[in-house]
């Protein structure tokens, strides 16, 4: 195809923040888990229950973004991106319509959702970085940003906003959370199929107007094509970026998946009226410094590199979490609980444009989808750790509503976001070696076809 019937590479963005705005779906589960946990309600699942369900979204769209990295070499990324949007929106539908146990729930909406988010997401990143070679920070963080930003319109469309969709929705007769499933299902497919259209590659050997590729590896020393998956999973780099994505990961997880239940434990054992509007307020905010944190911790990577980037990052949420529950969930104070919501969703966020980045940088950009998608998987067990590591101590708590029960998790996420910090702070990049080796192992006759795409 040539160049001139490509869309502009802005437009490109455009369309990965509209798919990413549906994909955020996942980051909204915090505002079903009050009815879902309701003791005298219509579901009455336990907080480890609810975790569950989450855990698997997380946990599948992790898995299947390892192969959806390897399927889009194949189908191409629009179709990628149409089949990813389709199946999250079967997943919410079904949802809606048969998800009135713990088990229909734990099955379309942790698998069959989390399966489409797992198929749609990785193509917005790895179709940026072929577009924007020149800002890859920055327009990782772009193209992840709705993400952050979506889970905020979620969530406030099913709390508050108009009345609260979980207030006021009845679809087909169903109870308000399975309405609510359905609606957002239509939603999110239609959002997805809407951004596909824009979902290309630019054409072999395309470079930005007034960049020098031989230039920019010069000072960034960047390993260009580099690294197959299989020689990159021989790589110590590999194993220490894994680690500290999943440590970071988990603290993040952890907040969004509870954020409502530790708020009305802090703020209703303190008296503070109006509990449940504060918890989906500080749920809002962290949403959108979620979407800021990719944004702007993107920028910040490409002035000060990506691996001091991480460094600070992992290091300012270490510090957050473990300050939370001393600074800001033991004293029950509204603007508290806010602020340190932010702060993680902002950090938090950061992950989503730094460790795509830096896979790129280390790994270089050609395979960056695949690779990504195995640097990916870190996500899927912080997936089943954070959210589990608060539910399992909510649920085994003797102490009632007392805020107490969250010192130990956000102790646990804290220090493992400390660490790291500092397997980051020893990790190099690749040396030219090796990525001379992997370079051409990726020319290669069996692997041409491959890195032809």
């Amino acid at each position: 195809m040539k160049l001139n019937t490509m869309p502009s590479r802005w437009l490109v963005v455009g369309g990965a923040i509209l798919i990413q705005l549906a994909l955020g779906a996942l980051y909204a589960w915090s505002v079903f888990t009050k009815l879902l946990t309701d003791p005298e309600g219509l579901y009455q699942f336990s907080a480890t229950q609810t975790a569950w369900i989450f855990s698997a979204g997380l946990a599948t769209f992790a898995l299947v973004m390892v192969l959806a990295g390897r399927w889009q070499a194949k189908t191409g990324p629009r179709l990628m991106t149409i089949l990813g949007g389709l199946l999250l929106g079967l997943g919410f539908v079904l949802g809606g319509l048969f998800g009135s146990t713990f088990w229909s729930q734990f099955f379309f909406i942790g698998i069959v959702a989390g399966a489409g988010i797992g198929m749609a997401y990785v193509v917005p990143i790895a179709v940026g970085v072929k577009w924007f070679p020149d800002k890859k920070g920055t327009i990782t963080g772009l193209a992840v940003a709705g993400f952050g930003f979506g889970a905020t319109i979620w969530v406030k469309l099913a709390g508050s906003w108009f009345g609260g969709l979980l207030n006021n929705a009845e679809v087909f007769g169903l109870p308000p959370v399975q309405s609510v499933f359905l609606i957002y299902g239509i939603v999110f497919a239609t959002l997805v199929l809407l951004g596909s259209f824009v979902m290309v590659n630019p054409p072999e050997g395309y470079s930005p107007k007034d960049w020098d590729p031989a230039e920019a590896a010069a000072v960034t020393k960047s390993n260009g094509n580099g690294f197959t998956p299989g020689r990159m999973l021989r790589t110590p780099q590999f194993y220490a970026i894994w680690l500290v994505f999943a440590s970071s990961a988990i603290a993040g997880l952890m907040v969004i998946y509870c954020i409502q239940l530790f708020g009305l434990d802090a703020l209703e054992y303190h008296g503070v009226e109006n509990a449940i509007v504060i918890t989906g307020t500080a749920m809002a905010w962290y949403a959108i410094f979620n979407g800021l944190g990719r944004i702007l911790w993107g920028m910040f990577s490409d002035r000060i590199g990506r691996k001091n980037a991480i460094i600070a990052m992992s290091a300012f949420q270490g510090i957050i979490m473990l300050a939370m529950y001393h600074g800001f969930i033991n004293f029950g104070l509204a603007a508290g609980l806010i602020i340190g919501a932010s702060f993680v969703g902002f950090n938090y966020g950061g992950i989503f444009a730094l460790f795509p980045a830096i896979t790129a940088d280390y790994f270089g950009n050609r395979e960056v989808g695949r690779n990504y998608g195995w640097v990916f998987t870190a996500y899927g067990v912080a997936g089943i750790l954070g959210p589990l590591l608060a539910g399992v101590f909510k649920d085994a708590a003797a102490m009632g509503g007392t805020p107490k029960v969250w010192m130990t998790p956000f102790l646990i996420a804290g220090v493992a976001c400390m660490l790291g910090a500092l397997i980051m702070i020893f990790t190099k990049e690749p040396g030219k070696a090796e990525a001379e080796i992997a370079h051409r192992r990726t020319d290669s006759p069996t692997n041409g076809a491959a890195a032809a795409h």
